[in-house]
């Protein structure tokens, strides 16, 4: 049975998921040696004395570790690290993907007032008559 299991749902997608998993694997992999392998739709990890799986659908990630005898004693920090991680990169990824799909409506809306601040003096402009503007007596 794992040691650490964490589960956590998301709007990403299932593109979207594996983006942020892999951002996640690549920080965690640092911060504690972890090297792993994408099967299907789910990352396999393993260090000495750490095994588990990251596995996602377009709905939600499931996280299973399982510690060795040595690393069982240091399952509070690591799971407090991996649920910031999660945490952290699950934030991340969902502030991107709005902010990517209202970027064309931020570029329309600054066009449109340039637009009409530039066609309201021509407006305003008097026109000139045939004269020159000066009136003709009769």
């Amino acid at each position: 049975m794992a040691d650490i299991q964490l589960k956590r749902s998301h709007a990403l997608g299932l593109k979207g998921a594996k983006e942020a998993a892999d951002k996640m694997a690549d920080k965690l992999g640092k911060q504690f040696n972890l090297s792993g392998d994408w099967e299907g739709n789910t990352l396999h990890f393993d260090r000495p004395g750490v095994n588990g799986t990251l596995a996602i659908t377009d709905k939600d990630m499931k996280l299973e570790v399982t510690l060795g005898f040595l690393l069982k004693a240091m399952k509070g920090p690591i799971e407090r690290a991996v649920n910031e991680q999660l945490d952290s990169v699950l934030s991340a990824a969902a502030k991107a993907t709005p902010a990517k799909a209202a970027e064309p409506k931020k570029a329309a809306a600054k066009t449109t007032p340039a637009t009409k601040s530039k066609a309201a003096p021509a407006a305003k402009a008097k026109p000139k008559t045939a004269t020159g503007g000066k009136k003709k007596s009769a």
